[in-house]
């Protein structure tokens, strides 16, 4: 969260400074591609593949055997990522040319985008093994200085973003700088907090030894389903470099938004329920992982139904709030509010892609949600082509959404058809409650958003903006609490004497 946090200050800085416009786009791009890289082989496939075997080494045969292990995986992906790095930087333009055809037609953006694209590729490479050392760290179960680590991608972002513009030639360059010097930070904080856990990595010479064999073929079945996820992203990003100048921008913003509950909720909801559901599936015990599985559902939509509504509703002056200040004008924040919509369109579904997906992963079936995804990926391509010209900036975020829901539509008609999934009535029953509880809460931000017209915010000042914004999210939360308090969905007080337990506070309720 705290990460979050400073990476709504961030963006924020890069909107006020640089706005929306050319600028804007060609530095998305250049931190969108190694970005790109760093969830395909970093983040995602790489630590599921690895730090089981990790672990297991660790356990079994003892810390030297778990160290050599890292020690050649560290060396065979630091080669394989300079490789590509160094074939990058010299090939710069073409492969911009294949992230970002648009930009061929337009000198600025080109230009600047080949210039700030090779300030930031070197970040894949130190990036990607501070994943891998997060990863030997979390096996060793140090947690802590593992996660807190990637806060400094913010925090040193925000410092050269202020610091640097005088330097280097703008702000832009500046913030490209930034991405690549906190890459070095947060890679030595990691290497430092490992030695200090008494394990200390030396580059070796890298071999494909029968470890990492094996640890490449693991990593291969993350990277088709990782690569799928990449794939969309990479069309929405060429769709949107063919759109009119600044609509990447438009875009970035927006998700940024959106991401915040996604990136919360989704996370959340995926990574706590394929143990737990895996678990009951080895003991035979199936009414259980039937029940478990439909709590997930529950507790991801109590708050994303909520969420997806309000964004919706008020997302003209969330765009104004969150940055309609500086060079980020009013209509910007009108532009990109449309392209908020369309991205919340779809919160329920991306959400619930998590929720489902685990029913599969949890009976060793990781093929169909792959060939679901596959199928997913061509909608999105269709959509993207058919709504990038009447839609614009929007077309993207809505094909996204759509292809979304009907990913969901088909995972879960998969699950309930072979008995993976069953939708009791309580849970019915449950949900239509959430539902309502939803629909009465629109009702009363819209009453309260007539009260305060958006295009009346950008005449504000930011603390009577944030104010206002803030007055309406509280009518908004009560609202929707007292409904699930009074349909039964929630018990208020059972949830109040919890919150007061986690702040170690006693509970005074009868």
């Amino acid at each position: 969260m705290l990460s979050r946090i400073l990476g709504l200050v961030r963006d924020q800085l890069l909107a006020a400074l640089m706005g929306v416009g050319p600028v804007q786009d060609a530095y998305q791009i250049a931190f969108r591609l190694p970005n790109m890289f760093r969830r395909l082989f970093g983040e995602g496939a790489l630590n599921a593949a690895f730090v089981p075997l990790f672990s297991s080494l660790l356990a079994t045969e003892g810390r030297e055997p778990a160290r050599r292990f890292a020690n050649e995986t560290l060396s065979v992906l630091i080669a394989w990522l300079t490789l590509l790095m160094v074939l990058g930087e010299i090939f710069m333009p073409g492969v911009l040319r294949l992230l970002a055809p648009g930009f061929a037609h337009d000198g600025v953006r080109d230009t600047l985008a080949v210039s700030l694209s090779r300030i930031t590729f070197p970040y894949l490479v130190l990036i990607c093994g501070a994943a891998l050392v997060s990863g030997v760290l979390n096996g060793m179960h140090h947690f802590g200085v593992a996660a807190a680590a990637y806060v400094s991608f913010n925090v040193v972002g925000i410092a050269a973003i202020l610091l640097l513009p005088p330097y280097v030639g703008g702000v832009a360059p500046a913030a490209a700088w930034g991405v690549t010097a906190s890459g070095v930070i947060q890679f030595a904080i990691l290497l430092f907090a490992l030695h200090r856990a008494g394990m200390t990595l030396h580059p070796v010479v890298p071999c494909v030894t029968p470890r990492i064999r094996l640890l490449l073929g693991r990593m291969a079945v993350g990277l088709v389903g990782s690569g799928i996820t990449q794939i969309n992203l990479m069309i929405d990003t060429i769709i949107a470099t063919l759109l009119p100048a600044g609509s990447v921008s438009l875009m970035y913003f927006a998700d940024r938004v959106n991401q915040l509950p996604l990136g919360v909720l989704g996370a959340a909801a995926g990574t706590t329920l394929l143990p737990v559901l895996t678990r009951h599936l080895a003991r035979g015990e199936l009414d259980d992982a039937h029940a478990i599985h439909n709590r997930a559902i529950e507790y991801a939509l109590v708050l994303t139904l909520p969420a997806t509504l309000g964004l919706i509703l008020v997302a003209d002056p969330v765009m104004m709030t969150l940055f309609g200040h500086g060079s980020f004008s009013a209509h910007d924040a009108v532009m990109s509010a449309q392209s908020l919509r369309a991205y919340a369109l779809g919160l329920p579904a991306f959400v619930m892609v998590k929720v489902l997906s685990p029913g599969f992963f949890a009976r060793g079936d990781t093929r169909t949600p792959v060939i679901i995804g596959l199928g997913t990926l061509a909608l999105n391509l269709v959509l993207n082509l058919m709504f990038m010209h009447p839609l614009a900036h929007v077309g993207p975020p809505l094909a996204s959404s759509l292809a979304a829901i009907v990913n969901v539509v088909v995972l879960g008609a998969i699950l309930l058809r072979s008995g993976a999934m069953r939708l009791t009535e309580n849970l019915i029953s449950r949900l239509s409650r959430m539902s309502a509880c939803t629909a009465i809460m629109a009702v009363v931000v819209m009453a309260l958003c007539q009260w305060t017209p958006a295009g009346q915010m950008m005449d504000m000042t930011r603390t009577a903006r944030t104010l206002v914004l803030g007055a309406v999210m509280v009518v908004a939360a009560v609202t929707y609490g007292a409904g699930l308090h009074l349909t039964g969905v929630m018990d208020g007080g059972r949830v109040a004497s919890a919150i007061a337990r986690r702040l170690g506070l006693r509970a005074r309720t009868q």
